[in-house]
């Protein structure tokens, strides 16, 4: 039934879309910050997702219940563990006191509804780059979604205090809440084109930080700052940084870290972006030796090997990381896209099909299982797996055209036969 709601939704192209980072580390990284934060917040750390869009301008926001979104410019301006996990405080709190449910609950129009199905889409269909993440489309174009996505003053305020609640029971330093607030201060003067959309989401004024001051002074005592928490917070902004930034820039900011494996992780990364291979294996291998069991960084030794056109060896990479996680999608995925480079394309159609069993949304993954299909001799299941994707994007002519080859093949009934139906239901529902 999710799967086919969420088809059903994709009824609208978006006039403008960015996109979302996909990286199985980073994402580690954020649902470590989180997990006191929801569950402080009453939410389940397994049921909401932190995802990272590519946007460069400060914002952070909801669109339902599972999902909280932070814009990878605002995490590149936090200076704090404190202050990102502010900022996911503040968003649990709009989705524990119900602001999104009531209005999903109040939408009467199937135009805002379809437009918002664009962003509920999100975590769906990657481009496949081979940087940081994969670029996945997110709709967020109609003037209608961008009203969906805007607080009003008093829900701000209930956040606001419920965030500081959920930061205290976290034991986390809610002067962390201010540090953001400060970064937005004065934008209420600027007009609505020069504001970041933090402001046209959140709208932010003197008494609402004045107020946020307040509830931080009324804490008793002192709180320290958890050093695991600062460590995957260094560990996601070096991660995004060293991707984002240019590597001279990330190459001179070298132990500046709070950790030698991240200097190192960040170096491999530059020294991948410069195609110098030789230097980036010896820091990655570097950190490896520094984290022996940490998956995300074979993960990572994997990706530079694979795009370095080294696929055997990317392959044998892959498979130590997947043992290691052997329920992360992503280097599930990545093991299937080695194999598949390799020319094992039965192994890598069982790697594919579990990346895809847990993350059936991951554009990279269902690209890479067309491909295997293909080669070994199923063009139905191709065609399947390719309408999928291409519906998860937004492109239901498209979409439709191989759901239809998959159906003309397909035994009746079957399940991959009911899937390509799915997505023909939903083009028919966009014409």
């Amino acid at each position: 039934m999710a799967g086919l709601l969420l088809l059903a939704l994709l009824a609208a192209t978006p006039l403008r879309a960015t996109t979302l980072l996909r990286d199985a580390d980073m994402e580690y990284s954020l649902t470590e910050l989180a997990k006191p934060i929801l569950r402080a917040a009453g939410l389940s750390p397994s049921q909401v997702r932190i995802l990272v869009t590519d946007d460069s301008s400060l914002n952070a926001f909801i669109v339902d219940t599972q999902h909280i979104f932070i814009h990878s410019g605002l995490i590149l301006k936090l200076d704090t563990a404190r202050a990102l996990q502010a900022v996911i405080a503040h968003e649990a709190a709009h989705i524990a006191n119900g602001h999104i449910s009531r209005r999903v609950g109040n939408m009467r129009s199937a135009r805002t509804a379809a437009g918002l199905g664009l962003v509920l889409a999100a975590a769906a269909a990657s481009a496949g780059r081979g940087d940081a993440a994969a670029g996945i489309a997110l709709g967020t174009s109609s003037a209608a979604t961008r009203s969906f996505l805007a607080h009003t003053r008093a829900e701000e305020a209930s956040a606001d205090q419920s965030s500081v609640r959920y930061l205290l029971r976290a034991g986390v330093d809610p002067r962390g809440a201010v540090e953001v607030l400060d970064i937005f201060r004065g934008q209420e003067a600027l007009s609505a084109g020069r504001q970041d959309p933090y402001m046209r989401t959140h709208p932010l004024t003197r008494d609402r930080l004045r107020a946020m001051k307040s509830f931080v002074a009324a804490r008793d005592g002192e709180i320290i700052q958890d050093k695991a928490a600062q460590y995957w917070f260094a560990r996601a902004k070096g991660k995004l940084s060293a991707f984002k930034r240019a590597p001279k820039w990330t190459l001179r900011r070298i132990g500046e870290g709070p950790s030698r494996d991240i200097d190192l992780m960040r170096e491999a990364v530059a020294y991948h972006r410069q195609s110098d291979l030789g230097r980036a294996l010896k820091a990655i291998d570097g950190a490896i030796a520094l984290r022996p069991r940490d998956a995300y960084l074979y993960d990572l030794k994997g990706q530079i090997l694979l795009e370095s056109r080294r696929a055997t060896e990317a392959e044998r990479v892959y498979a130590q990381a997947a043992k290691l996680a052997p329920r992360e999608p992503q280097i599930l995925g990545g093991l299937g896209r080695a194999q598949l480079a390799n020319g094992n394309a039965q192994a890598a159609l069982r790697s594919l099909e579990a990346a895809r069993g847990r993350d059936w949304r991951d554009g990279r993954v269902l690209r890479d299982l067309a491909v295997a299909y293909a080669k070994i001799g199923q063009p139905a299941m191709a065609s399947v797996v390719t309408a999928e994707r291409y519906a998860l994007q937004g492109r239901l002519k498209d979409a439709a055209i191989h759901a239809k080859r998959a159906v003309a093949r397909l035994p009746r009934g079957s399940g991959p036969w009911q899937r390509a139906q799915d997505v023909l239901s939903a083009f028919e529902r966009q014409r």
